[in-house]
């Protein structure tokens, strides 16, 4: 049973489960997962192995593999985020019997808490093995976000109605395979080969291993000790076995009933991909052996967390379900993008750091993850940004190959930023392998775009414009000129045989060809994007837009078809004011939804089952997610409707509800993401149904809504979009000519809501309350003014000083 409990800093920061539910473990250890934003760990027993319940799992943004499949015959190649050596095991074996786990014993009581806070897991299980005798086990672990080599477990054994000889196995284990995702068993899953296990004296245990292809090194170290009552370390007796690609300690010593024993296992973590190491193996044992007890650790741990919570928490006093989940998606947020990731080569997979959905690749999810970090930790962005920026020339070699100039970049991306989407896929429902065109998903590289530019409204930080922002969006912009072609018929550029955010149509009914002609999306992004690339060159310098321009290629005649591109992009319509998802979308056939719903029950991905049945979603008028309707929620409809009347098409103000009641019975929510969409959009049209939408997105991760995913890993963008949602959403939180607006919108229980923020360098603090909007800016010395406009009055408010809007 999932529990909520108030903390002592206030309600609801820990997450916690009262039975042991073999079912459920896979979704518990992906949601009380422990990371730092260098490497992450799921949450699994200690000595758990993978085995149907289990599945323990260790990743590190980087840490890449790529292997070739044979399937038929047909070599298959992917590349896949690695699951990294064991470091959790540890193992209990009371009087030389089989060592404990949730099979031997009868669990008396069971607790497995989750502290938000800290990001820290703690487990007691009380227990009676088949002798007979009680014993509590109390387990605790963090990965460290103050020393971002760091994780540490802690063990308290109480022998209740007992007292005798107990072992613990300490274990470092490198015999570990992906294999996290049933869809991909076939697909090889051995990604790692062994180095070599070795001692740094009596305590301390390490191993190494290698990544076959990519040949990563990556070390751990574990120090383990005993405690006694007193708080002195036990003299204990250690015997050590080894293999290539395991090590183990066995750890023998008497308890006394009634008298609890400590555990600890201090443990770091290095990869040759590390910045100021000699080698990974030496690192991690002189770390480790340097480190102090597990609160000790734990306390500077906590340290960290609370500097991130002043500058991310976000208060909602007046709904305790709503505070918990939100903390919750603010904490596995900060655990996969933290301020140790700024430093490191790393974009941010779709699923985290803690499993292996989507083999650990980095999408367009980014668009709905930045925004919450832009305001808050920019730093953090600028880190992720540069993993566009340093894989620009793989981009310009796609765009090259393909035959179109410029910057095209990867649908699905990993360690070097080349193509990496699958070219076949599972579909669960049939058991059928099946072609993959969704690497034709071109707006992708729209999106980054996108991303540069509200990185740079929210931070003014035109030195990351200038020196490589610029460089990225003018390359997107220059090749999306060159894959649009001018219709002479219509005086309108066109963009044919690509595919928009919806996925469940690849190409058109019986076609031979993929990709849709005149996206919607992807046009207007283009066109949106083709305006912005004319106003970053006004901000350049002459010299520095002329440097720019030769290292680029960026010509005249290419500034030109830009301009006019964002005059004369087609946008297919049909019907009174919807756009149409793609040119032909009017043409294909209705779905009988009902039956389907009658049949299936849940229908969210609908493509499957289609295609399980013989037919093609590609004949239907059916949206896996937001697609056409996700540019009224990207744009503020003062800018998208400027946007229409440039492009010579009207824009009225009934075309938001018009597209949204048009494509919200044609949609089957595939994507969590499209909740956030679709609340974000109906925010300022019905407040009731965008707050029905938004607690389904909140609830997505926890509740597993779509049956069985999040085990996989959890979905970074809906949990960082919740967090975005509230900003921009429901506070209308927008940038326009270097002033921050607000436009509140009546929506749930969000009376009260409070959080921080930071815009061009100054932090605020906002506060909506009893029909006021109040902004405070805060003093440090170093803060400009900012200017801050609601309601069509705009606030020039010093540092130290604040200012309440009536609404």
């Amino acid at each position: 049973m999932l529990e909520e409990r108030a903390g002592t800093t206030g309600p609801n920061w820990t997450l916690a489960y009262d039975s042991f539910e073999p079912e459920q473990e896979g979704l518990r250890e992906a949601l009380t997962s422990t990371g730092n934003g260098y490497f992450c760990t799921r949450g699994t027993l200690a000595w758990a192995e993978a085995d149907g319940v289990s599945y323990p799992g260790t990743y590190t943004h980087g840490g890449f593999n790529r292997e070739t499949t044979i399937m038929n015959g047909v070599p298959v190649l992917n590349e896949d985020l690695v699951n990294l050596p064991n470091w959790l095991l540890l193992e209990l074996r009371i009087e030389g019997e089989e060592a404990v786990d949730m099979s031997n014993v009868e669990l008396l009581s069971y607790r497995h808490e989750y502290d938000v806070r800290n990001a820290a897991l703690r487990r007691v299980s009380r227990f009676r093995d088949r002798a007979g005798r009680e014993t509590t086990l109390e387990t605790r672990r963090f990965v460290s976000m103050a020393d971002m080599h760091q994780a540490a477990m802690q063990w308290t054994v109480t022998p209740e109605n007992w007292s005798g000889r107990v072992e613990v196995i300490s274990s470092l284990d490198g015999r570990v395979t992906n294999g996290g995702v049933a869809r991909y068993s076939r697909l090889e899953g051995r990604h790692l080969d062994p180095v070599s296990p070795r001692t740094f004296g009596p305590e301390i245990i390490a191993l190494e291993a290698r990544t076959r292809q990519s040949r990563i090194y990556v070390a751990e170290a574990a120090r383990t000790r005993v405690y006694g009552e007193d708080g002195g370390v036990l003299d204990v007796r250690r015997g050590l076995y080894q293999m290539q690609d395991y090590i183990h300690q066995v750890l023998s010593f008497e308890v006394e009933e009634g008298r609890p024993a400590r555990i600890e296992k201090m443990v770091s973590f290095y990869t040759s991909r590390d910045s100021a190491i000699n080698e990974p193996l030496t690192n991690a044992g002189k770390a480790v052996g340097r480190y102090g007890t597990y609160e000790e650790a734990f306390e500077r741990h906590a340290r960290a967390w609370d500097e991130l919570w002043d500058v991310c928490d976000v208060l909602v006093p007046r709904d305790d379900r709503v505070q918990l989940l939100l903390r919750l998606h603010i904490s596995h947020v900060l655990q996969v993008c933290s301020p140790h990731t700024a430093d490191l080569d790393a974009g941010v997979p779709a699923r985290g750091l803690n499993g292996e959905a989507y083999r650990g690749h980095i999408f367009w999810d980014e668009l709905f993850i930045y925004p919450f970090l832009n305001f808050r930790l920019p730093e953090i962005t600028r880190g992720l940004l540069m993993y566009r920026y340093r894989r620009l020339n793989e981009a310009r070699a796609a765009a090259k190959e393909a035959g179109y100039e410029g910057a095209m970049y990867p649908w699905q991306s990993g360690s070097d930023g080349q193509e990496e989407t699958q070219t076949v896929h599972l579909n669960p429902k049939s058991g059928r392998w099946e072609p993959d065109l969704s690497h034709n998903q071109r707006h992708v590289s729209a999106d980054i775009f996108y991303n540069i530019w509200r990185y740079y409204e929210a931070t003014g930080d035109f030195e990351f414009l200038l020196d490589y922002g610029a460089e990225m969006m003018l390359d997107i912009a220059r090749f999306w000129a060159s894959i649009a072609h001018y219709n002479p018929e219509r005086d309108r550029y066109e963009i044919h045989g690509v595919m928009g955010p919806d996925e469940f149509h690849e190409k058109y009914p019986g076609s031979d060809e993929e990709g849709l002609r005149n996206n919607a999306y992807t046009n207007v992004m283009v066109a949106w994007l083709s305006e912005i690339s004319l106003e970053v060159l006004d901000l350049l310098t002459e010299r520095h837009r002329k440097a720019l321009s030769a290292r680029i290629g960026l010509t005249d005649d290419e500034v030109g078809t830009l301009e006019e591109m964002s005059r004369k992009m087609f946008v297919p319509f049909h019907g009174d004011g919807i756009v149409s998802q793609f040119e032909g979308y009017e043409d294909l056939e209705e779905l009988d939804w009902e039956s389907y719903r009658e049949k299936y029950g849940n229908i969210q991905r609908l493509d499957r089952i289609l295609k399980a049945e013989g037919d093609d979603p590609d004949k239907y008028k059916l949206t896996k997610q937001a697609d056409a309707v996700l540019l009224f929620f990207l744009f503020p409809s003062d800018v998208l409707r400027r946007l229409f009347e440039r492009l010579g098409y009207d824009y009225e103000p009934e075309m938001v509800r018009k597209n949204v009641d048009y494509y919200d019975g044609r949609t089957s929510h595939g994507s969590t993401l499209s909740f956030i969409a679709h609340a974000g959009i109906l925010a300022g049209i019905h407040p009731e149904s965008s707050w029905t939408r938004y607690m389904v997105a909140l609830e997505s991760d926890v509740g597993d809504v779509q049956g069985g995913t999040t085990q996989e890993g959890i979905h970074m963008g809906v949990m960082a979009g919740t967090l975005d949602l509230i900003q921009r959403g429901y506070l209308g939180t927008e940038i326009r000519d270097g002033t921050l607006y607000f436009d509140p919108k009546p929506v749930g229980n969000l009376d009260g809501l409070s959080f921080p923020m930071r815009f061009r360098g100054t932090p605020l603090e906002v506060t909506l309350e009893g029909g006021e909007l109040r902004v405070a800016a805060q003093a440090d010395g170093l803060n400009q003014p900012v200017k801050v406009g609601v309601n069509g009055t705009v606030e020039e408010i010093e540092a130290g000083e604040s200012h309440t809007f009536v609404l």
